[in-house]
């Protein structure tokens, strides 16, 4: 374990792990991060368990395969020293996260943002960021039984102010009635 890594800190989490592969302690990952070019400099992750249990780990390896990741850390050399990280998200430090452009977002970020429309009624919070395979869509929750979805998209999405964690949107006719 190395001390390089600031566990107390905010994390990125950028996969989750699924299952272990081989005799020699790989394990298979889902991908969480849209940048899988990020692992080449990377020499640690933050495992994070439910419990929110953190430990860093050496990466020794890793290689995509049919649009998952397999590592390899130092270590955990057998399937009985893997199998405990099952289920755990791998992580970064915020501050290693990858740049984006300025209107590009992370989920993370969006993710307990105040909903609120142009005229100023609020709608909720970001509850989740959906893929659908087109427009990711804001699950907005208004602390009641009440959800609204709604797209990610520039005309509809017409502010996006992550320091204030503020969206504000210009619905169109009925969407808010869904």
């Amino acid at each position: 374990m190395s001390g390089a890594i600031d566990l107390t800190g905010e994390l990125v989490a950028v996969a989750r792990i699924a299952r272990t592969r081989g005799l020699r302690g790989e394990l298979v990952a889902d991908l969480l991060t849209d940048f899988p070019e990020r692992f080449e400099n990377l020499a640690e992750l933050i495992a994070v368990w439910a419990d929110g249990r953190r430990e860093v780990l050496t990466l020794e390896s890793y290689w995509l395969q049919g649009g998952r990741i397999v590592f390899k850390f130092a270590d955990r050399d057998s399937i009985e020293q893997a199998q405990n990280l099952i289920g755990c998200e791998l992580a970064v430090p915020e501050e290693e996260s990858v740049a984006l452009s300025e209107d590009e977002f992370f989920h993370w970020q969006l993710e307990g943002c105040v909903v609120e429309t142009i005229d100023g009624r609020e709608l909720g919070r970001v509850r989740e960021v959906i893929e659908t395979g087109a427009v990711p869509v804001l699950l907005i929750a208004d602390g009641g039984d009440h959800e609204h979805l709604i797209p990610l998209a520039e005309e509809i999405c017409v502010e996006i102010n992550i320091d204030r964690k503020l969206i504000r949107v210009d619905p169109p006719a009925g969407l808010l009635e869904m």
